[in-house]
């Protein structure tokens, strides 16, 4: 499946209302998110989906793919484009195998040797990080832009770099052959989720053309 990653915007519900959280990823989308996540690290399967068809009804109309992260059944459940696995999570040629050859299955890495892995067993794209230190409730692990540039070098899928990142700190990227960068609190908290997004895709967009 063919897929954007230069702003993949990853949801926090932890601030939001479904009202608001819906409107965010609207907004996030009118700003030019080109992936959004849906990330319930602490929600039951029954209310995980019924939220996660709500965000699809939302990124339909954008024609914006839509991730799950860490359930492969919510995935399947609400014929989202795609999931997101980490370490503890299913691994990914399992969810290769039950999602099939036409859905994204992205992976969380931060060594050389996951990421070989995970391309191996079929991952799209990885997600590595944590490049700053991150406000969000998912426990994270610093990861120097080195390890992140030979990541990317060591795979021929998308590298995306994640953590605490927004447009004023993306700079210590400039030189990374990363395809894209994933955000967080800086969209998701942003009093103007459509702004921030627009921002950081064209700070984003602007630094890899140098």
């Amino acid at each position: 499946m063919q897929f954007d990653p230069t702003l993949y915007v990853i949801t926090d519900s932890t601030y939001h209302t479904t009202e608001t959280l819906l409107h965010a990823v609207d907004q996030a989308c009118a700003g030019g998110a080109t992936l959004i996540q849906l990330r319930e690290k602490d929600t039951g399967g029954r209310d995980y989906l019924a939220l996660a068809r709500q965000v699809k009804a939302v990124t339909d109309r954008w024609n914006v793919p839509l991730i799950i992260d860490d359930r492969v059944d919510v995935a399947i459940a609400c014929d989202a484009a795609g999931v997101h696995v980490g370490a503890s999570d299913l691994p990914v040629a399992v969810c290769r195998k039950l999602l099939g050859p036409n859905k994204i299955v992205g992976a969380t890495a931060k060594t050389v040797e996951a990421a070989q892995a995970a391309y191996a067993d079929g991952a799209d794209y990885l997600g590595t990080g944590a490049i700053y230190p991150t406000t969000t409730h998912v426990t994270t692990k610093l990861t120097p832009v080195s390890t992140l540039d030979e990541i990317c070098r060591a795979v021929p899928i998308p590298v995306v770099a994640i953590g605490g990142l927004n447009a004023d700190n993306m700079d210590v990227l400039a030189n990374s052959p990363i395809a894209g960068i994933a955000v967080v609190s800086a969209v998701m908290k942003a009093e103007d989720p459509c702004a921030a997004a627009a921002q950081i895709k064209e700070k984003f967009l602007a630094m890899k053309q140098h």
